[in-house]
């Protein structure tokens, strides 16, 4: 039996009893010893592909749905199977469904559009490529913006030896930073705008913060990137990707079907609706069950629409969604007893790290909030990380907007420039890692992309506090 239909299994038992006792877990009451299997499968994450590759090419979905069952087993021993059966449902029905089919449709979507021709990568096209992803990604979503662009630009630098840097840059810009302008960019945002923050509140407060990171990183990225391409040897002699005449698209319509997944995302949020259904325990509104059967039927239509060739000439395959799929379902199941001692607040384990972000007249200090939201955003789920520390500032969108908007501009600036710093800070940095890999390119070990984002992210974020979060 594989291993996630044993974890399926057990959640069934657990709902045997009924889940009409279950309620929310009070963080306050646990040991931070429950952040163990979320920090086990972290370092699984970061360790077994370098120390046992093979084993973890092969069973790496095995280990996440161990890591799964070490946080559900003793946990429905400890607090009953109707606990542990709502809290495996809640995080499935309202958290990880909606989260993966969004990622499937745009992988699907993106998939099907196939850029013609030899793009040749030079640090010139390289970075206008980095520049158009970052632009777009406020728009279409980093997710979407980073599914679209990372299939050309990894074939576009097929003929060089050295690759991997474009693509950590890649997640730097077009996976993160570009995603800060509205609340289409990036799923912090999202939820800002669902709590009452103005559509183009972030646009209109952190785009000095967005131009200086995005123009930065474009800048250091040339200099590298023209570093390694005017080595010798640095390009070989055949290119693998044939020239052709001139560039184009094709599977253009599928540009229709991106469009209608921003539609549907912005739908949800906007739409309010009374009809809501109980599932197991947890409420699941109209809204977001039409946003979901929409994706389903888009990422249906796309793989009906897209010829066979595209998806040869893009090399698509499902191998890099569902790497994705297995290792975030075992995230977002283990960071369910983290996610509650940090929403504890001051009366949590945590509370050290709440307080932290207060200075001693009561007021919030924006540079606190600006590291505490994006150190955690780091290695948790930026979006509830966002929500934490939006209530810890009072949860008051208007006031936050006006009021405390220097703090609301360093919570939203931390959550999303600081998905960066790590493969699993947002959901389309992993994404892209397995397309690259995919397609060959030797990308650094989980460690090795941190001493990445450590030597050039970090020194920008020191920057940007002493500017504008002080």
């Amino acid at each position: 039996m594989k291993p996630f239909r044993w974890l399926a299994a057990f959640v069934l038992l657990c709902l045997l009893p009924g889940l009409s006792f279950a309620a929310s877990i009070d963080g306050s009451q646990l040991s931070v010893l429950w952040g163990v299997p979320f920090g086990g499968l972290l370092l699984s994450i970061a360790l077994l592909p370098l120390l046992a590759p093979a084993f973890w090419h092969h069973h790496f979905g095995k280990v996440s749905a161990a890591w799964s069952l070490a946080f559900l087993l003793p946990f429905a021993l400890m607090y009953g199977p109707g606990m542990a059966g709502f809290s495996f449902m809640h995080a499935l029905l309202e958290e990880y469904i909606p989260f993966i089919l969004l990622l499937t449709a745009l992988f699907t979507v993106a998939g099907g559009i196939h850029i013609r021709g030899n793009l040749h990568g030079s640090p010139e096209l390289n970075t206008a490529i980095l520049g158009i992803g970052a632009v777009l990604a406020s728009f279409m979503g980093t997710t979407g913006a980073s599914m679209l662009l990372i299939r050309p630009l990894v074939r576009a630098n097929d003929n060089r030896l050295h690759k991997a840097h474009v693509v950590v840059f890649f997640i730097f810009i077009v996976s993160n930073a570009g995603g800060s302008l509205t609340p289409l960019g990036d799923p912090p945002l999202f939820l800002g705008f669902l709590k009452g923050v103005d559509f183009f509140w972030t646009a209109s407060h952190i785009f000095p913060e967005t131009l200086f990171l995005a123009g930065a990183l474009l800048a250091i990225f040339y200099a590298i990137d023209s570093w390694f391409y005017h080595r010798r040897e640095e390009v070989v002699p055949l290119d693998p990707t044939p020239d052709t005449r001139r560039v184009g698209f094709d599977g253009a319509a599928n540009f229709w079907l991106l469009g209608a997944v921003a539609g549907l995302v912005l739908l949800s949020g906007i739409w309010k609706s009374a009809v809501v259904f109980d599932i197991a325990g947890t409420h699941v509104g109209l809204p977001g069950l039409v946003r979901d059967a929409g994706l389903v039927a888009i990422t249906l239509l796309s793989l009906n629409i897209t010829a066979a060739r595209v998806h040869a000439d893009n090399q698509f395959s499902w191998g890099p969604m569902l790497e994705v799929a297995k290792l975030f379902a075992g995230i977002f199941l283990t960071i369910i007893p983290v996610i509650a001692m940090l929403k504890a607040g001051t009366s949590g384990p945590f509370g050290a790290v709440v307080s932290s972000v207060t200075r001693p007249d009561g007021s919030p200090d924006p540079a606190m909030y600006f590291w505490a939201t994006g150190v955690l955003s780091s290695f948790l789920d930026n979006a509830p990380t966002y929500l934490v520390f939006f209530n810890t500032a009072g949860g008051d969108a208007q006031a936050m907007m006006s009021t405390f908007a220097s703090t609301l501009a360093a919570i939203s600036a931390g959550a999303v420039f600081m998905g960066a710093n790590t493969y699993i800070g947002n959901a389309p940095n992993l994404m892209v890692k397995a397309i690259a890999e995919d397609r060959g390119v030797k990308m650094p070990s989980f460690f090795g992309y941190m001493l990445w984002s450590g030597g050039v992210l970090i020194p920008l974020f020191i920057i940007m506090t002493f500017i504008w979060f002080k």
